[in-house]
């Protein structure tokens, strides 16, 4: 009989808090530089669209909008169903599995795709349905159409940095994705001027299919180093169907997503139906382009939540995995009151860099006012939303969204915006009561959680196939259910 290893000296307190906060950190800080990294190619891909005149600017930025709502959201959506289950099969040192859902879960958007691609074609008709004029209808069509290898890039993009932040490695991504960036703006210049609206579509997919080659390179690379560096794991039981695992999360991950990011693509509709609809447009638009900073961090924090919390499940140990959620939430709060005094600071020289109009200067001010404090809960409310992903439970955070923003924000923000005649603060202050809705069911969620039946199920998700890894139980002491 073998001698099982010596048990870990886990950190205890402050000391264990510390070595949370800085594995989150770890995960978070490459993620927001990645994701800011998008956002100055957005910024780069307006820039060049208003310079080939306004029709091409409204045209270019509708249609990436048509785009971004019908496509890229519902693949974001689907490959969410990833983190789970890698972060899980991570932990329990399951490699078969994480190599196997990155498989398919590309193969999965592949397929995913080729109905968008088909809404795709259609989306002049879609546009003029709702009232658009022709010109902006038919050029918007054809930036659509240039941007459908996006589609396959994103397939396959997606899935490979899912793949790598689940496993904890994200620092990779950041190189790839400034390189990415450092690339687009040459090829928008060049394609710009040679193909117009055409060329700044092609830039985009091409920076993006860079970006993919580099991180398939170094996933390749990764896995070589890993098969010639690990030794075989022993033979032990894996989920009986993988693919009907990935299914089954990818629904709620997808639905989850897109109803969040199509709440706000409402906010905006509606804001077009407010008196002096023009400027206020403007503002909303204005006040919306700050928030995006900020989603970077939202994001990256949310991810982290999720990596942390699903590979301490996956590894069995609940304690770590209700240390990483209690760290996570914690950390969410914190960035949200900074989020927000950001946002209140920047209330004054943000809309002057977009506009001269005194009227709309004023008009951001006031919004982004209310939009501060939407901040300070919507940074924990996607921490919260990671977490609960992190537990394989992604039906819980879709449920949060429709009762926050579709069954309270839109309905009191729109009795606040129109019935009450407060304008777009109105909407945005129902949008705040539904955040805080959202948030305090997700907490209620995470704060009766039972840990150690989670950590469980995890296990048996994720098959454990961990050679020689030390059981929690002979290592820790018990952890006590925290169930209501």
């Amino acid at each position: 009989m073998t001698t099982p290893p010596p048990p870990k000296h886990e950190p205890h307190g402050l000391a264990a808090v510390a070595a949370e906060v800085r594995a989150q950190r770890g995960i978070a800080l490459p993620l927001i530089g990645m994701n800011l990294t998008w956002f100055a190619k957005q910024a780069v891909t307006t820039a060049f669209l208003g310079r080939l005149g306004d029709l091409q600017l409204a045209a270019g930025t509708l249609g990436y909008s048509f785009a971004n709502v019908t496509g890229f959201a519902v693949l974001t959506g689907l490959c969410g169903a990833m983190e789970p289950i890698c972060g899980q099969a991570h932990g329990a040192g399951n490699v078969a599995l994480l190599r196997g859902t990155l498989l398919r879960a590309t193969l999965m958007l592949l397929a995913a795709s080729v109905p968008i691609a088909l809404l795709w074609t259609r989306v002049d008709a879609v546009l003029l349905r709702f009232g658009q004029q022709p010109d902006i209808a038919d050029t918007a069509r054809t930036y659509v159409l240039c941007l459908l290898p996006d589609l396959a890039v994103t397939s396959v993009l997606n899935p490979l940095k899912a793949y790598l932040s689940a496993q904890e490695v994200t620092l990779p991504t950041l190189f790839a994705a400034a390189l990415a960036l450092a690339l687009h703006i040459p090829l928008t210049v060049s394609l710009s001027a040679r193909m117009g609206v055409r060329g700044v579509a092609a830039a985009v997919w091409l920076s993006d299919l860079a970006l993919a080659l580099m991180l398939a390179a170094y996933v390749l690379a990764h896995e070589l180093r890993r098969g010639t560096t690990t030794k075989p794991p022993t033979p032990t039981p894996t989920p009986a169907s993988p693919t009907s695992s990935l299914l089954r999360l990818a629904v709620p991950c997808c639905l989850n997503t897109c109803l969040e990011w199509w709440s706000y693509e409402i906010l905006v509709l509606l804001t077009g139906r407010l008196p002096d609809a023009r400027r206020m447009v403007a503002v909303v638009a204005v006040t919306l382009n700050f928030d995006y900073l900020l989603f970077a961090a939202m994001l990256s924090l949310s991810v982290s939540a999720s990596v942390r919390v699903s590979n301490e499940l996956g590894a069995g140990d609940a304690a770590l995995a209700r240390r990483a959620a209690r760290v996570s939430v914690a950390g969410g709060l914190a960035a949200g009151l900074a989020g927000g005094l950001l946002m209140l600071a920047a209330r004054r020289p943000w809309p002057r860099i977009y506009t001269r109009s005194p009227e709309v200067r004023d008009g951001v001010g006031r919004a982004m006012k209310v939009m501060a404090m939407l901040e300070v809960v919507n940074f924990p409310l996607n921490v919260c939303g990671g977490i609960v992903r992190g537990t394989a439970r992604p039906l819980l955070g879709m449920y949060a969204v429709v009762g926050g923003f579709y069954v309270v924000a839109l309905p009191v923000g729109v009795a606040l915006g129109f019935k009450a005649r407060l304008g777009l603060e109105g909407l945005l202050a129902g949008f705040l009561l539904g955040a805080a809705v959202s948030l305090a069911v997700l907490v209620t969620v995470i704060v009766c959680m039972d840990w150690a039946a989670e950590a469980d199920k995890a296990r048996t998700r994720a098959g454990d196939a961990g050679a020689g890894r030390v059981e929690p139980s002979a290592t820790k002491a018990p952890v006590e259910s925290e169930a209501c």
